[in-house]
């Protein structure tokens, strides 16, 4: 984990993503503790309570959740719930934008799918 404090977004928001995308990749899988905010606040040198904010995040997101006395843990369910997330937002990053250029530089939905079909081919080579 690292947080860069000189873009423009939040630590606690680039902390929450990290947790976020470590869940998703399995760093911690389901019903596991993931390392707690004295910890990683000590890792990248950070305040306590920002660390708790970005988890705050994940907890409102019911993607981990609070053992008492045990400390965070990874809530079941919480790999697809993360799937649908990114998911929707590769809509809106990626496929609005998309055809939204696309239409601009009027090309069909078949020519979209052409350069798609392409990158795909591309990359099996």
């Amino acid at each position: 984990m690292n947080v860069n404090p000189n873009i423009d977004k939040p630590i606690f928001v680039q902390i929450a993503e990290q947790l976020e995308d470590s869940i998703f990749t399995g760093t911690f899988p389901e019903e596991t503790k993931i390392p707690s905010t004295n910890e990683i606040s000590a890792l990248l040198n950070i305040n306590p309570h920002t660390v708790l904010k970005g988890m705050n995040m994940l907890v409102d997101e019911e993607i981990i959740y609070k053992k008492r006395g045990l400390g965070m843990f990874v809530k079941e369910g919480a790999m697809e719930k993360i799937r649908q997330k990114r998911q929707g937002q590769f809509y809106e990053q990626y496929i609005a934008t998309l055809v939204s250029e696309a239409r601009k530089l009027k090309m069909s939905k078949e020519d979209i799918i052409s350069l798609i079909e392409r990158g795909y081919d591309d990359e099996r080579h």
